[in-house]
C-alpha cells in the first residue's frame, strides 16, 4: 500500500483525533468563500464563557469585526497584533458604558498556570459599539480539512486545526514516496504560495507544520526552512511505546509531535506563552519554541514555584543546554511564565551573565519583549549599589540585567525580598569557588568574590 499524501492526510487526521480534535470536511463549513473564521465558533465560545458577564451579540460581533479589520496586507503586523489577543486577551468596553470593562481572552486557558488580569494598556481594548472565573473548557476544536479559500487565488490548505472559530494552525503534507516532492516543497507551498495568495488565513496564525510521515516540523509562518524543527518528545504519556519513541528518528516522529505538541493541555500553553513576537521588529520576527525550550522553562517554572523562599530554600533549579540551543529564548519563555503569573504576583527578575557581549545580547532581547513579558521596567544595571537602589526602590516587577563582576564590589545583602528570581546565565563557569580570593597586583591587594575572568 502506497503512503500517498491522501493516506499521510487521513493518518494524521486519526491521530489529531484521538488527542481530541474531531474532523470536519472542509466542504462542510458555512462561511463566504474569501472567510477563514469560523464566526459560529467563536460567538459560540464567547456566548457560552462570558455568558454569567452578560456579554450581549453586539459586543462579540465588535470583538468579531475588531479581528476581521486588521488588514492582511500588512501580515506581520496584523499577526502580531491577532497573537497578543489570543494570548493575553483583551479588554472589552461595554454597550452599557456604566458597565465596568470585562477583561476576556478568546482561548480557555483553564488547568494553565492562572495569569493576574493585564494592567491598563498591557492588551488591546475593544469598544462595543451600541445596538476571570476559570471553568471547564468550553473550546471549540475542529480539525478542518481541504477547506477551499479564495483570495488572490483559491488555495485548498491539507489541514487547519481550529480553536473557537480561529485557524492557528496550518498543515501541508507531501508523499514521502515521490522523490519530486519534499517536505521542503510543503514549506514553499506555505510560505510562498499560501503567504502570497490567501495572506488573511495567516492573520490569525500560531505556527505550521509540514510533514511527509517520516520528517515532521512545525515552525513559524516568518521562519525560515532550517528553522522548522520537530518535536521529539511526549512526557506523561504512561505507554511504553510512546517514551521510546519519544528518542527516535523517522516515521515514529510523527506519533511523538502528535502526543506531545498537540496534547490539549500543552498546545494552549504554546499558543499561549510560547510564541514570541518582539514589540517592534525589522525582519519580521516570529519565534516558536523548541521542545527543549518549553519542557526547561515549565519544568524550571514549577521548580521555583516550589522551592521559593520563605517556605523553600530558594533554589530553582539547574538547567544544562548545549551551545546554539536557545538559552536566551528559554530564559525569555521562563521570565514571562513568572511575571504573568498570579501566584508570583510580578516578582523581580535578576538575569545575570558572565560576559560583556551577552549582557548586551541579552538586553537587546529583553529590551524588544517588555510586552511579551508583561513588565516595561528592563534596566541594564551598571553597579552593585544601583542594582540595591533598584531592589530597595520597588516591592515587585522589573528586569534587572547585570554581570556576574558587578558583584565583586561588596558582600553587603541586596535585598530580603523574598520575590527577586535571579538567573544566572553560564553558570557552570560563574557560581562555584565562591569563596573570597586576593590577588596582587600593581596597585595592592584585590580582594574577589565570584567568577572573575
Amino acid at each position: 500500500m502506497k503512503f500517498t499524501e491522501a493516506r499521510l492526510e487521513q493518518a494524521i487526521i486519526e491521530l489529531l483525533g484521538k488527542q481530541g480534535y474531531p474532523h470536519v470536511p472542509g466542504e462542510t463549513i458555512s462561511r463566504e468563500p474569501g472567510e477563514v473564521i469560523i464566526k459560529e465558533d467563536l460567538h459560540a465560545f464567547l456566548t457560552n464563557q462570558y455568558g454569567g458577564d452578560k456579554i450581549t451579540p453586539g459586543e462579540i460581533d465588535s470583538i468579531i469585526k475588531k479581528l476581521t479589520s486588521l488588514p492582511a496586507s500588512d501580515l506581520y503586523e496584523s499577526n502580531r497584533l491577532i497573537m497578543k489577543m489570543v494570548s493575553d486577551g483583551l479588554l472589552l468596553k461595554r454597550e452599557d458604558r456604566s458597565q465596568k470593562d470585562l477583561y476576556l481572552q478568546l482561548i480557555d486557558y483553564q488547568e494553565l498556570e492562572e495569569f493576574r488580569v493585564p494592567r491598563a494598556g498591557e492588551v488591546a481594548t475593544v469598544v462595543a459599539e451600541a445596538p476571570t472565573t476559570y471553568h471547564a473548557s468550553k473550546n471549540i476544536y475542529k480539525l478542518v480539512s481541504q477547506l477551499e479559500i479564495i483570495g488572490y487565488e483559491k488555495r485548498i490548505p491539507d489541514c487547519i486545526l481550529y480553536i473557537n472559530g480561529l485557524p492557528l494552525v496550518v498543515f501541508e503534507f507531501k508523499s514521502a514516496i515521490r522523490e519530486e516532492a519534499t517536505i521542503h516543497d510543503a514549506f514553499t507551498q506555505l510560505t510562498v504560495r499560501y503567504q502570497r495568495d490567501i495572506p488573511e488565513l495567516f492573520k490569525y496564525n500560531g505556527f505550521c507544520v509540514i510533514s511527509d510521515g517520516v520528517n515532521n516540523r512545525a515552525g513559524s509562518l516568518f521562519a525560515p526552512y532550517e528553522f522548522f524543527y520537530g518535536w521529539r518528545s511526549a512526557p506523561g504519556n504512561n505507554d511504553p511505546v510512546a517514551s521510546k519513541l519519544a528518542e527516535t528518528d523517522g516515521i515514529e516522529s510523527l506519533y511523538t509531535m502528535i502526543q506531545g505538541m498537540f496534547d490539549q493541555y500543552r498546545l494552549r500553553d504554546i499558543i499561549r506563552n510560547f510564541i514570541y513576537l518582539p514589540d517592534t521588529s525589522r525582519k519580521e520576527e516570529k519565534i516558536l519554541c523548541r521542545y527543549p525550550q518549553y519542557y526547561g522553562a515549565t519544568k524550571l517554572y514549577a521548580n521555583i514555584k516550589a522551592h521559593r523562599r520563605p517556605e523553600g530554600d530558594g533554589k530553582g533549579g539547574t538547567y544544562f543546554g548545549a551551545t546554539g540551543c536557545g538559552k536566551s529564548y528559554t530564559m525569555l519563555f521562563l521570565t514571562r511564565l513568572l511575571m504573568k503569573s498570579v501566584d508570583f504576583a510580578s516578582p523581580t527578575i535578576i538575569l545575570i551573565t558572565d560576559r560583556t557581549d551577552l549582557d548586551d545580547q541579552l538586553s537587546g532581547l529583553f529590551v524588544g519583549a517588555k510586552g511579551y513579558i508583561g513588565d516595561e521596567a528592563v534596566i541594564s544595571v551598571e553597579s552593585r549599589a544601583q542594582l540595591r537602589d533598584l531592589l530597595r526602590g520597588r516591592s515587585s516587577g522589573g528586569v534587572f540585567l547585570t554581570t556576574i563582576h558587578k558583584f565583586t564590589e561588596d558582600t553587603e545583602l541586596l535585598t530580603e525580598r523574598c520575590n527577586v528570581v535571579c538567573i544566572s546565565d553560564e553558570a557552570h563557569r560563574s557560581q562555584v569557588n565562591l569563596d573570597q580570593k586576593i590577588r596582587v597586583t600593581e596597585n595592592g591587594v584585590q580582594r574577589i568574590y565570584g567568577y572573575w575572568a
